[in-house]
């Protein structure tokens, strides 16, 4: 693999969200680092692939992440909205992870703030998943953290 190029290195797996999209949970590997990745996939007559909405994270937030999930019931409806935690990217960025609403429903979201000189608040990079599937999310942030703990095959 050339050091500049993307590689899914694990497909770890996928929740369904309807016929025409998905969610997927992987390991990639970007300029010689390897990472997690969420993101949402379309298929539909116009269009089939990734979208925008996902998010990517290092082997220490999943790390933190997965204990945190969990410790969360599996029902969905004892989730109440709350901030799981905050953790750093990089200088300047870092990955909030709590159950929220927004629109009148309820789901886990993944989302990057930035605070440096330029700017303070939420960017446009992040992920909701649906509550709903908390069992499922779990498990596939489980799996994501074992593979991310397996030394790499060089």
């Amino acid at each position: 693999m050339a050091e500049s190029s993307f590689a899914v290195l694990n497909h770890i797996g996928t929740i369904v969200l309807d016929e025409s999209s998905e969610i997927r949970f992987s390991i990639d590997a970007y300029r010689g680092y390897r990472y997690a990745s969420i993101r949402k996939y379309l298929t539909s007559g116009a269009y089939t692939g990734a979208t925008r909405a996902g998010i990517t994270m290092t082997a220490e937030i999943v790390k933190a992440v997965a204990p945190l999930l969990a410790k969360l019931p599996d029902d969905p409806a004892q989730l109440t909205d709350v901030e799981l935690g905050k953790f750093a990217k990089r200088p300047g960025m870092s990955v909030i992870v709590r159950i929220s609403s927004f629109k009148g429903t309820r789901g886990l979201d993944f989302r990057q703030w930035q605070e440096d000189e330029a700017y303070k608040g939420w960017t446009k990079k992040g992920i909701r998943l649906p509550v709903e599937k908390i069992k499922e999310i779990k498990e596939l942030f489980a799996k994501m953290a074992a593979a991310l703990a397996e030394t790499p095959i060089q």
